[in-house]
C-alpha cells in the first residue's frame, strides 16, 4: 500500500516558478514509477511527467519539455516537479501517481491533487 501526498501548488504569476512535492508512506515507495498528471476543469487527463523508480529515466509531455522538471529522492520517500516558466494554461490541479509501468498509462495509487493557478 502507498499512499501519496502533494503539496506546493499555489498561485504564481505567469513566467514565475513552482516546486510540487510528492510525499509517500510505505516502503515499497521506491519500487513504484512515479509521475504527475494534471486536470483543469472541463478538460481531459493530461500527463505531464514521469521518473522511473530508481530515478534513471524520465519522461516529459512535450507541453512542459524544458520547462519542468521530475526527480525523486527514494530516501525520503519523495518525488519533485519544478515548474519554471509557467503559463496560464499549465493552472490546474496536478497529481502524482505511482505505477508499475513506464510511463505510467495506468497506475495503482494516486494522490489527492494540488491546485496551481497561473494567472496572466
Amino acid at each position: 500500500q502507498v499512499q501519496l501526498v502533494e503539496s506546493g501548488g499555489g498561485l504564481v504569476q505567469a513566467g514565475d516558478s513552482l516546486r510540487l512535492s510528492c510525499a509517500a508512506s510505505g516502503r515499497t515507495f521506491s519500487m513504484y514509477h512515479i509521475g504527475w498528471f494534471r486536470q483543469a476543469p472541463g478538460k481531459e487527463r493530461e500527463f505531464v511527467a514521469a521518473i522511473s523508480s530508481s530515478g534513471g529515466r524520465t519522461y516529459y509531455a512535450d507541453s512542459v519539455k524544458g520547462r519542468f522538471t521530475i526527480s525523486r529522492d527514494n530516501a525520503k520517500n519523495t518525488v519533485y516537479l519544478q515548474m519554471n516558466s509557467l503559463k496560464p494554461e499549465d493552472t490546474a490541479v496536478y497529481y502524482c501517481v505511482a505505477s508499475g509501468l513506464f510511463p505510467p498509462e495506468v497506475y495503482d495509487y494516486r494522490g489527492q491533487g494540488t491546485q496551481v493557478t497561473v494567472s496572466s
